[in-house]
């Protein structure tokens, strides 16, 4: 795994140690952020299940000001601080042990909203529909702003949920890509 583009290109990045993790690959990367990039002015991100923290370190290095990174699990935590501290990021992203639905209630209680949010839970434990709903009900993404899951190809998510609308979907063999973003 490396950083594919941007300030910290070709930086190479730790995956979480074990089989609980389940990195991005570099081409599904590439046409997440050919899709909703490639690059950014700004912008703040929330990488809900960061795994070894790849996406969320790939939008920083594309010009995100700030990442937060959240994983339930110990070693991917410790992964993630290793590779933000090998991409000299240190400064510009927050890390969280905790689950999804806690660290939601505490960006809800922080009154934080973002410009996109990375959701790529444990494909046998998809629970995307739920934390659609609670993103969009709770409003924590800006108006221009953009959710990215990454699911099993076999999952098929709506086309809408409340206010977001799905503005591309992509199967890369056993994984697909699903954007949402506010509707017009």
């Amino acid at each position: 795994m490396r950083v594919i583009s941007g300030t910290r290109k070709g930086k190479i990045l730790k995956a979480v140690p074990g089989s609980s993790t389940r990195p991005t690959t570099d081409k599904v990367k590439e046409a997440i952020f050919n899709i909703i990039g490639p690059y950014f002015d700004g912008g703040v991100g929330l990488d809900l299940f960061a795994g070894s923290g790849g996406l969320g370190i790939e939008a920083l290095s594309r010009g995100a000001e700030r990442v937060i990174f959240v994983d339930r699990d110990g070693k991917a935590i410790q992964t993630i601080h290793e590779n933000v501290k090998t991409c000299e990021l240190e400064d510009f992203v927050e890390i969280f042990r905790n689950d999804a639905e806690r660290a939601l209630k505490a960006v809800i209680k922080r009154e934080l909203a973002f410009q996109f949010i990375f959701l790529d839970p444990p494909y046998k434990k998809q629970q995307l529909l739920k934390l659609l709903e609670w993103i969009e009900r709770e409003q924590l993404l800006v108006p221009n702003g953009t959710i990215i899951c990454e699911h099993g190809s076999d999952i098929q998510l709506p086309e809408t949920v409340g206010k977001l609308g799905v503005r591309k979907h992509e199967k890369y063999g056993i994984i697909a890509i699903t954007i949402y973003e506010f509707t017009k």
